[in-house]
C-alpha cells in the first residue's frame, strides 16, 4: 500500500475506532470491525483510489461490520426482528459529533485502563489508536502473531468487564490514569528508538507513532506540562536518529555523531514546547528530561556540551524519581564533571538494586568509565560481560567492538 494511505488510515483509526464504539457501546466488537474496515481499505483503496470522504467511508464499512455482528448476536437470543430494526436505524456516516475530535485522548485512555498491564496496555494502545496490525506489534516485541491476538484479546476483554463507557474520564480518573498514558507512550518511543532486541537498532514505526500520538494528546491538553514535556523530549531525542547508525546500521555513540545530521526542525519545536513548559514553574519528570535532552542537543559540538548543567538536572530528577536508570546517568554525568573515578564510585550503589543488577547497560557504562581512567583490562571485562548480556545484536556489535579495539591498542 502507498506510504500516504498507510500513514492515512493510522492516522484516522482512532477518529473511526471512536465513532464506532460511542454509538454501538461494544469496544471488543468495535475494534475488530475498524480493523476489518482498515484490511477492506487497504486492499480497495491502491485500486479505485483513496474516497473523498476517508473517515466517514472507514465509519461505514466498520458500521456495516457491527451491524451484521449484531444481527447474529440478537438471532441467536431469537430477538432478530427487533434487532435488525434497531440496527438498521443506525446510521453510520459521519456527524458533526462535537465531542469527535476528543475520541483519540478517550481511547488512550480506555487502552491504559488501570486493570490492564503495562504490556497488555501497549499492545492495545498500538493496535486501537495507532492503527498498527497484529501482526506488526507481535513482530516489534518479538513473539508469535498468534500470542500477540491473545494478549490483545484479553485486554479487550477486560476493558468490556470494566463496564468502562466511553466518554472522557472524570477529572479524578484522567488526573490517576494521564500518568498511565504517558507511560505507556513513553515506553513506545524506547522501543522504537532504541529497540531492546532483533537486528536494527531503531524500530521508526514505533517511534513515530509515539510521536503522532503525543502531539495528539498535546493538541487536545495543550497546558499540560507534562504532557509538553513527553512531546519535547520525544522529538529532542528522535532528532538525533539519523547520526546514531552508520551506513550498516551500526551503532555510532553521542559524542561521535555527526551534528550536522540532526533533524534541526525537530530540536527547534522541542526546545521551544519546553521553554514554554519549564516558564510555568510546574515541573516533572518528562520537562527534566526533556531539557537535559535539549542540553544535549545544542551543543555544537560533544566537547561543548554543558556537563555540570545535565548532572544537576539529573540531581533534580533523582529526587523525583526511584529510577535506577536516572541514577546510571547521574553517574554518568558526574563522570564527565568530576572524572570517572566519581562515575565509578556512585555506580555501586546499582549493585544493590535488583532491577538494573546484572544489566547489560550498567556493564557498558562501567567499561566506559574504566577505559577513560585508564583501566583497559576492567574496561574490557565490562564491555565482554555487556555484550554478551544484551539482546540488541547493533548493541552487541558496538560493544564487541570497543573491546576489540582495546585489545588492538594493548
Amino acid at each position: 500500500m502507498a506510504p500516504v494511505a498507510e500513514h492515512l488510515l493510522r492516522e484516522l483509526t482512532p477518529h473511526v475506532l471512536g465513532a464506532v464504539v460511542r454509538r454501538y457501546g461494544d469496544f471488543g466488537a468495535a475494534e475488530d470491525a475498524v480493523q476489518e474496515a482498515l484490511v477492506a481499505a487497504a486492499t480497495r483503496w491502491p485500486v479505485h483510489g483513496v474516497p473523498d470522504n476517508p473517515r466517514g467511508w472507514l465509519i461505514r464499512v466498520a458500521a456495516r461490520r457491527m451491524t451484521d455482528h449484531l444481527r447474529a448476536e440478537l438471532a441467536r437470543r431469537r430477538r432478530e426482528d427487533t434487532a435488525m430494526r434497531e440496527a438498521d436505524d443506525v446510521d453510520p456516516g459521519p456527524t458533526a459529533d462535537p465531542v469527535a475530535e476528543e475520541d483519540p485522548l478517550i481511547l488512550l485512555f480506555m487502552c491504559c485502563h488501570p486493570a490492564l498491564t503495562r504490556p497488555s496496555a501497549i499492545a492495545l494502545t498500538l493496535r486501537a489508536v495507532g492503527g498498527l496490525t497484529t501482526a506488526e506489534i507481535a513482530a516489534a516485541f518479538l513473539v508469535p502473531e498468534a500470542t500477540m491476538a491473545q494478549r490483545i484479546s484479553r485486554a479487550k476483554q477486560t476493558i468490556k468487564k470494566s463496564g468502562v463507557g466511553f466518554t472522557m474520564p472524570s477529572d479524578d480518573e484522567r488526573a490517576e490514569r494521564l500518568d498511565a498514558v504517558l507511560h505507556v507512550l513513553y515506553l513506545i518511543f524506547n522501543e522504537g528508538y532504541a529497540s531492546t532486541s532483533g537486528p536494527s537498532l531503531h524500530r521508526v514505526d514505533l517511534s513515530s507513532e509515539a510521536i503522532r500520538l503525543a502531539r495528539a494528546v498535546h493538541a487536545l491538553l495543550p497546558d499540560d506540562p507534562e504532557v509538553a514535556g513527553l512531546l519535547a523530549l520525544m522529538l529532542l531525542t528522535d532528532a538525533r536518529r539519523p547520526a546514531r547508525t552508520g551506513p550498516d546500521g551500526e551503532l555510532i555513540s553521542l559524542d561521535e555523531q555527526d551534528r550536522s545530521l540532526w533533524d534541526r526542525d525537530a530540536i527547534t519545536e522541542g526546545i521551544a514546547l519546553i521553554s514554554r513548559t519549564l516558564s510555568r514553574g510546574a515541573v516533572g519528570a518528562y520537562q527534566l528530561q526533556a531539557a537535559i535532552a535539549a542540553v544535549h542537543d545544542e551543543a555544537p559540538r560533544a566537547d561543548d556540551t554543558d556537563w555540570p548543567q545535565i548532572m544537576a538536572l539529573y540531581s533534580l530528577l533523582q529526587r523525583m524519581t526511584d529510577n535506577p536508570m536516572v541514577t546510571l546517568n547521574h553517574a554518568i554525568a558526574a563522570a564527565m564533571v568530576h572524572g570517572p573515578a566519581t562515575g565509578l564510585t556512585l555506580l555501586e550503589q546499582l549493585d544493590r538494586d535488583d532491577r538494573i543488577a546484572g544489566h547489560h547497560r550498567l556493564d557498558a557504562v562501567r567499561g566506559h568509565l574504566h577505559e577513560r581512567a585508564g583501566n583497559p583490562d576492567a574496561a574490557l571485562a565490562h564491555y565482554r560481560a555487556a555484550a554478551a548480556r544484551t539482546t540488541s545484536i547493533p548493541e552487541r556489535n558496538y560493544l564487541i567492538n570497543r573491546a576489540a579495539r582495546l585489545t588492538r591498542n594493548s
